[in-house]
């Protein structure tokens, strides 16, 4: 497996592909990555030499957040949100869709396992 700043990219994937495996490149980025780095996008990325490798890691570092750096920009960008109590912040701060999905039925994803309320006794249980 070819290792690119830290992170094991599949060898029997394409290189297009396989680039996606580290955080922060998506199929954009992973394209202009292999452009500039002269590289064919569908070598399976076992295939790699270590120049190519090197080239490709070269470019991320220098030209992209990736990885650690990219979780912790994203953490600071919610936690911003949620300072300036903006609709986003507090929707994040109560656990629920902040992208205005439905939650009346859906949203257990963001909610967690249904808690179940009791209902209301009835007057003749009461007696």
């Amino acid at each position: 497996m070819p290792r690119i700043i830290g992170i094991d990219i599949p060898n029997n994937k394409q290189v297009y592909f396989a680039l996606t495996y580290i955080q922060g490149i998506g199929k954009h980025f992973s394209a202009q990555i292999l452009e500039k780095a002269e590289v064919e996008p569908t070598i399976k990325a076992g295939d790699l030499t270590e120049d190519q490798v090197s080239r490709i890691a070269q470019i991320i570092t220098n030209d992209y957040v990736v990885d650690g750096q990219y979780r912790r920009q994203v953490s600071q960008s919610i936690n911003r949100l949620k300072e300036i109590s903006c609709y986003r912040g507090l929707r994040h701060r109560r656990g629920m869709p902040v992208r205005g999905q439905n939650t009346q039925s859906n949203a257990r994803t963001r909610k967690g396992r249904k808690k179940t309320v009791a209902g209301k006794k009835s007057v003749k249980a009461l007696r």
